[in-house]
């Protein structure tokens, strides 16, 4: 009797066990667990990317128009989102892998109220986020973009929602040649504008936190 038992208390946590790795097996991959991939058209131009805004915020640089006499290059907040498996890989080894896309996304400065473009909140007088105004994104191919150290820079406009569906890509002279010029030794990417990237000392390993 006893040994009986024991086979169908066996038999129960087997079955238990092989039902829990099935379930596990047949769950659906979460998206932000695969790597996102560019995706060009037959013209070469870039499909704007979807689900960003899941990926790590590394930062939002500023430089305001009424602090640069009106005409500031970009005088958006630039909410900069790169995929975790690439900001991590980054941290580790100084440069980012092929196939990372950074999105950069635009938002205007919130409804100024004084001529250096700030305004006053219950927090204090600043600069707040106002409506999305745009998207610039970079994409790492090395092949692809061989004559611009690696990366090709696509613009989908400085402008209100909604933005075209994809970008050519733009030329030398519009952004490629500032970051050849400035940060080609950090892989062409302005980390001194974004503590994530830039402060190691504030990562366990290569996991962020």
């Amino acid at each position: 009797m006893k040994k009986y038992l024991l086979a169908i208390i066996g038999g129960v946590s087997l079955v238990a066990a092989l039902s829990l790795i099935i379930g596990i097996s047949a769950r659906p991959i979460a998206a932000q667990d695969k790597p996102f991939t560019a995706q060009f058209d037959s013209d070469g131009k870039l499909k704007r990317p979807t689900g960003y805004r899941a990926w790590v915020f590394v930062g939002a640089p500023l430089t305001p128009n009424g602090l640069n006499n009106g005409k500031a290059n970009f005088p958006e907040y630039h909410h900069v989102y790169i995929e975790r498996r690439n900001v991590e890989a980054f941290r580790k080894t100084g440069s980012f892998p092929e196939g990372t896309v950074i999105v950069k996304e635009l938002t205007r400065v919130l409804n100024p109220s004084f001529p250096d473009g700030s305004r006053t909140e219950p927090s204090g007088r600043g600069y707040f986020n106002g409506e999305y105004n745009g998207m610039d994104v970079t994409v790492k191919d090395s092949k692809r973009f061989a004559k611009t150290n690696g990366w090709g820079f696509f613009n989908f406009g400085h402008h209100a929602w909604p933005l075209p569906e994809s970008s050519t890509e733009a030329s030398v002279s519009e952004c490629a040649g500032c970051h050849i010029a400035n940060v080609a030794k950090t892989d062409m990417t302005w980390i001194q504008f974004y503590p994530l990237l830039r402060d190691k000392k504030h990562v366990s390993g290569s996991q962020l936190q």
